[in-house]
């Protein structure tokens, strides 16, 4: 009897196995070059009602890809009010949202002439830790600078 080597593919590290003509085995499993398993029935004489022999059958199992969804965005709004020097509003932009001197100026003037300007926008979390901040540095420099969250 000759004997027949095949190399089992499984997925598994002692995969290389060897068998021997004339073994029953209900189903072969070899990898494609693309590692897509293909399927190779072998001979079971007559049982389950299966009288196909080295029939291929191929089975591509793909997993399906999941896209992470983008979070919402929020903006960080500063409010005008009367008393909050211009040059504190241009600091707490450039340290908090960190902007340039010329954008944190440029953003001042927006809030005061137009009462309420886009400091920046953020996720939920970040958007709000900022606001936050904004608003513990002016209490502290006893000012009643005020920024809110609104949906982007």
């Amino acid at each position: 009897m000759d004997i027949l080597i095949k190399y089992l593919t499984m997925g598994c590290p002692d995969s290389d196995q060897v068998m021997r003509e004339g073994t029953e085995s209900p189903m072969i499993s070899m990898t494609a070059h693309d590692s897509e398993p293909l399927y190779a029935r072998s001979r079971d004489n007559g049982q389950n009602g299966d009288r196909r022999y080295g029939e291929i059958v191929t089975d591509r199992r793909t997993q399906e890809k999941t896209k992470t969804k983008k979070p919402p965005l929020y903006k960080c709004v500063l409010l005008n009010d009367d008393y909050t020097p211009m040059e504190f509003v241009v600091e707490i932009l450039k340290v908090v949202f960190h902007k340039q001197h010329a954008e944190a100026t440029r953003i001042m003037l927006h809030v005061h002439q137009n009462g309420l300007g886009v400091a920046g926008i953020y996720p939920y979390e970040i958007a709000e830790t900022k606001v936050r901040t904004v608003e513990e540095l002016a209490r502290e420099a006893q000012y009643p600078l005020k920024c809110v969250l609104e949906k982007a």
